[in-house]
């Protein structure tokens, strides 16, 4: 008998371990305080795991597989990785144990630890899901100077023929990138997919009795995620037919009023595995070529960009950076995340709006966490620790692996730019740009100084000045200091001694 371990994340039907039947072969998954405990989650996020993995499970069985699993309050389990498995293994009196490579670090290591004690024959397996291995990306810029994700994404689209005409890009370019910015300035937009919540419900009383220490709301009727593979489709065919054909334009666009926008809000399905990413892509590829089609060519590539550049790059930098990428902090930020980012109780509008969409529906699309929670945290000068720790636990499509580079790296700059080519900083003038929050804030987005004045604006020169010395060579950041230059002396005191005010007591503001 063989043992065969499936993770949360590695929820893969079309794995080929799944493509016979096998008497021989008894799968196991455990729900595990080891997991829910770790960092400190959504209560979303947990219930939504939990939930796709018994759907899952419940698959298996239904197809003729045999299957050990060890829900939350089972007796049972002793919430160890390590001793489930050992339980398991005696209890089978299993000859050898496999398991899919993790995609985190922590898991990866600990797995290999246990394998070194368990005295079976064991044996990793690949998890059958990414478009690149797991050193693809570092082969690829070897003895290249910068990782710009950009010619990844070029050698991604010439490797797998995406949006390609004789080895060249669709359309003749390769990005249509500057035609994603636009501000969405209301107007009809179709009803988000709605996913089936009752195994959601009946897992939350049981999340609950578990005790298990959480963050934020449930609510059944506003549940996000799809739990199934059947339900994933849905939601993806839903966004392919009624939002695609907006999404490029407004991918970057936020709203008072809309929470969703256009986007696809697949990320759990994806990254749960229930959806693969060449499926998500060669869906949206279908859609825009079928006659009448009203997505556009810069809609498709913006979306092709995210799911075929972005995600597998910054699953190639991760495993090319760790573990030391985990404990980067080169802008040296020492500072403690405002509690508001547990409350939502800030007059900011943009970030009280961002923090409570994320603490009610355990998600929020890329600019919000770029742009708002991200922005502030590093104007705050925020440790990227505590900004790590709240990214992973409050967004349920949040593993480490898409996390930590892009809230270490993209977010916070805290890498020194081997993600970025600049900190993604902003003053409240980028916010009013792309979003209509400041219409509703308390504080005016064109003052610096002031009891009244945008806090983003104060910090964000007092940011630039406190960290001349680390972005000194940065020549993306040179205008932006030449306009630090032109500022009076006696002006910057201000703005400064308000800077300093907000870093004081951020939730005051």
């Amino acid at each position: 008998m063989e043992a065969r371990l499936i993770l949360g994340d590695q929820l893969n039907i079309n794995h080929t371990w799944f493509t016979e039947l096998n008497n021989d072969v008894c799968y196991v998954m455990f729900e595990m305080r080891q997991e829910t405990d770790y960092v400190k989650h959504h209560i979303q996020k947990v219930v939504a795991f939990f939930a796709a993995m018994r759907t899952f499970a419940r698959q298996l069985e239904q197809d003729g597989h045999i299957v050990i699993y060890y829900t939350i309050n089972d007796p049972n389990n002793t919430h160890s990785l390590a001793k489930n498995i050992e339980k398991v293994v005696q209890l089978l009196g299993a000859s050898s144990f496999a398991y899919q490579l993790p995609d985190e670090y922590r898991l990866d290591k600990q797995l290999h630890d246990i394998c070194k004690n368990l005295g079976v024959t064991t044996k990793a397996h690949d998890t059958e899901h990414f478009l690149t291995s797991r050193t693809e990306l570092a082969e690829f810029y070897k003895g290249k100077k910068s990782l710009i994700m950009e010619f990844f994404y070029r050698y991604m689209r010439k490797k797998h023929q995406y949006l390609m005409v004789n080895n060249q890009p669709e359309g003749g370019s390769w990005n249509y990138d500057k035609f994603n910015r636009n501000t969405w300035k209301g107007g009809k937009i179709p009803q988000p997919f709605k996913p089936n919540a009752i195994l959601a419900n009946e897992i939350y009383p049981q999340v609950k009795a578990a005790k298990i220490d959480t963050i934020g709301l449930f609510d059944g009727d506003n549940f996000l995620f799809a739990v199934s593979r059947t339900e994933s489709l849905k939601q993806l065919n839903y966004f392919c037919e009624h939002l695609l054909q907006d999404f490029g334009t407004y991918q970057d666009a936020m709203h008072q009023d809309e929470t969703n926008l256009f986007h696809a809000r697949i990320s759990f399905s994806l990254n749960v595995k229930l959806l693969s990413p060449d499926e998500v892509i060669e869906c949206a590829i279908a859609a825009f070529r079928r006659e009448n089609t009203k997505i556009s060519l810069s809609q498709i590539e913006g979306f092709v960009r995210q799911i075929l550049g972005w995600r597998e790059y910054i699953r190639g930098l991760y495993w090319k950076e760790m573990p030391q990428y985990k404990n980067k902090n080169e802008l040296n930020n020492f500072g403690k995340l405002p509690e508001f980012y547990w409350t939502g109780k800030t007059k900011m509008n943009c970030l009280k709006t961002s923090i409570k969409n994320s603490l009610e529906n355990a998600y929020a699309h890329h600019i919000q966490r770029l742009m708002i929670t991200g922005n502030f945290a590093l104007l705050l000068q925020t440790h990227p620790d505590e900004v790590d720790a709240w990214y992973l636990g409050i967004y349920a499509d949040a593993v480490e692996w898409v996390q930590l580079p892009n809230t270490r790296g993209m977010s916070q700059f805290a890498d020194g730019g081997i993600l970025a080519t600049k900190p993604y900083v902003s003053s409240g003038s980028y916010i009013n740009k792309m979003s209509n929050y400041c219409a509703q804030c308390a504080y005016d987005k064109k003052k610096r100084t002031g009891v009244d004045a945008c806090p983003f604006n104060s910090l964000y020169w007092n940011f630039l000045d406190d960290k001349r010395e680390e972005l000194r060579g940065n020549n993306r950041m040179g205008m932006m200091y030449n306009l630090l230059g032109k500022i009076k002396p006696e002006e910057l005191a201000k703005i400064k001694e308000r800077a300093y005010q907000i870093i004081e007591n951020p939730d005051d503001y």
